[in-house]
């Protein structure tokens, strides 16, 4: 016992020092199976609450990272005020789709995995390296996925180095695609992008690219039911968290109602929402 401690007489002596700046590797090494993703299932069809749609959109000065409150377990809405869209530090959000447990614990992993390097390395890691640190997160979920219960996050942040908001998607084998000015996952995304393809700009500001983003959603939720849209009776509103040089802000319930009441407001007149030129 006193050849595996350090002080406390309880700790191995590996938990005290750890060899690596990658928390999940050290978790690899002493306990693999507290990693998302290790846990034997049985056999079958499982049944699990689901996140559904997640979008994101570069602006002028950062990027805006949404998510729709609705969670579904098959035709049933498991859940309506569900959060999807969180933090992974100061300068990055995750927004996840699909199962929502595995999905979560993903992302607190994420967290503590940033975390750990800060700590131990006494830097902040860079938005490229936090994306290829998600990649290999996802694919050690590989199978559960195959067992149907998948976890496709998003990853988006301001780059410190390139001055730039920028967006990174996923498939569920981790495979890696870094997307140009907007993106959208989960099962409204095929709406939800050509929404914002005839609305983005690059010239956007923040306010204008929270609207964009909540227009997204609406018609994600006007074409696909598992999405949710703004629920005006309930007071569950989108999620929607700005990424900036001056880090990450998650707007206020009452600034994102503001939008979600306009844009309906807006919608009994023109139910298929903002018009987009011919030419």
């Amino acid at each position: 016992m006193e050849a595996n401690t350090r002080g406390t007489g309880r700790l191995p002596a590996a938990f005290l020092t750890p060899g690596s700046s990658s928390f999940l590797d050290f978790l690899e090494a002493h306990r693999p199976e507290l990693i998302p993703g290790r846990s034997r299932l049985p056999e079958g069809v499982i049944e699990a609450p689901h996140g559904t749609t997640i979008v994101a959109a570069v602006f002028d000065g950062g990027v805006v990272l949404a998510g729709d409150r609705r969670a579904t377990m098959g035709s049933m809405i498991a859940q309506r005020d569900m959060e999807k869209v969180f933090p992974a530090d100061e300068y990055s959000a995750i927004g996840i789709a699909g199962t929502a447990g595995l999905a979560i614990e993903m992302v607190r992993m994420f967290q503590l995995e940033l975390e750990h390097y800060e700590k131990i390395e006494g830097t902040v890691l860079s938005l490229e390296g936090k994306a290829n640190r998600l990649t290999t997160m996802i694919r050690g979920n590989l199978g559960m996925a195959m067992q149907g219960l998948a976890v496709v996050p998003m990853f988006a942040g301001y780059d410190l180095e390139l001055g730039r908001g920028r967006i990174f998607t996923y498939d569920v084998t981790g495979g890696r695609s870094e997307e140009r000015g907007f993106a959208a996952t989960g099962s409204g995304s095929v709406f939800a992008r050509g929404s914002m393809k005839k609305l983005h700009r690059e010239d956007l500001t923040a306010v204008q690219a929270s609207t964009m983003v909540v227009q997204a959603l609406y018609d994600a939720a006007d074409d696909d039911s598992a999405t949710g849209g703004p629920d005006l009776a309930r007071k569950i509103f989108p999620i929607v968290s700005l990424i900036t040089e001056d880090g990450f802000r998650r707007l206020t319930e009452a600034e994102v109602a503001e939008i979600a009441v306009s844009i309906t407001d807006q919608r009994l007149a023109h139910p298929n929402g903002p018009q987009a030129p011919l030419l």
